[in-house]
């Protein structure tokens, strides 16, 4: 079989892929279990706030949270099956917009975009997945420790310094485009609200234009960290979410922006609820 053809296979057993009823319905699962994960996120900030509470604020603490409750060890798998189905849903999406990287101008550019896009998303909800696999099976660990292990590590490579301050810009540039994602509106564009009603879109546009904003600011104090690491050259700066909202409590009027960073988040869980209810129709 030809390359083409071998692409044209792939690409149509992507979209084969992407729009099975039970893929659909594992990533509607999928998007629950990524808005617990803040919903949980955002109590443990608030609590950091407000001085109650011992768990990290990061996903590893909103896992061990979960992983505490009654029944909480059988819903890790159901929250690790959802976000591998995710992880699985934006794998195909990469395939479906591989085809159209031979087309050319605006087309490819999208194309580009759309792959970015897409294999970022599969390699956070993967990663989030194995971590709830790990609290399920009482193998968690500190998202932080880990992070500040991973950054010591990198720092032994060749250039690894420089290396940890890249990805700390990048991360700081996903924050910045979830910033602009959720002031500009263009969440909208990942649901689907024909049929909703006119109370549910609005809603829907409150819950984005908190949400991601408040994501962006945490995603930006994670990256910042990872940056102050590498310049100062100590993997413990690196300590992960959990760093950057003790960061916010550190602040000026700490406690007042944090509840606020930690209503946001709620926010940004909401909207996944609704994602979930009106997924986008690729």
């Amino acid at each position: 079989m030809s390359g083409r053809g071998t692409m044209g296979s792939a690409a149509g057993a992507a979209d084969r892929a992407g729009n099975s009823d039970a893929l659909e319905n594992l990533a509607r699962v999928g998007l629950i279990a990524y808005g617990v994960v803040h919903l949980l996120l955002a109590w443990l900030a608030l609590q950091l706030a407000w001085g109650g509470g011992g768990q990290s604020a990061d996903q590893s603490g909103a896992l061990a949270t979960l992983a505490e409750q009654p029944l909480g060890k059988p819903l890790l798998w159901v929250l690790a099956i959802g976000l591998i189905a995710l992880a699985v849903w934006q794998a195909a999406e990469v395939l479906r917009w591989r085809g159209r990287l031979s087309a050319s101008g605006d087309a490819r550019k999208k194309a580009v975009t759309k792959i970015v896009k897409s294999v970022a998303r599969a390699i956070v909800y993967a990663a989030l997945a194995v971590l709830a696999i790990r609290f399920a099976s009482g193998s968690g660990q500190s998202s932080a420790q880990s992070q500040q292990q991973q950054t010591a590590g990198v720092f032994s490579w060749p250039a690894g310094r420089w290396l940890v301050g890249l990805v700390g810009l990048v991360v700081i540039g996903v924050g910045v485009y979830h910033v602009y994602k959720g002031v500009s509106r263009r969440f909208l564009k990942q649901l689907d609200l024909a049929q909703a009603s006119a109370g549910t879109r609005r809603l829907v546009e409150k819950l984005g234009l908190i949400g991601f904003p408040a994501k962006g600011v945490a995603l930006g104090l994670v990256g910042g960290l990872l940056v102050w690491a590498a310049v100062t050259y100590d993997p413990a700066k690196a300590s992960g979410l959990d760093g950057a909202l003790r960061t916010v409590l550190d602040a000026p009027f700490g406690q007042v922006l944090l509840t606020l960073v930690a209503l946001g988040i709620a926010a940004f869980g909401a909207f996944c609820f609704v994602r979930a209810r009106f997924p986008e129709r690729t």
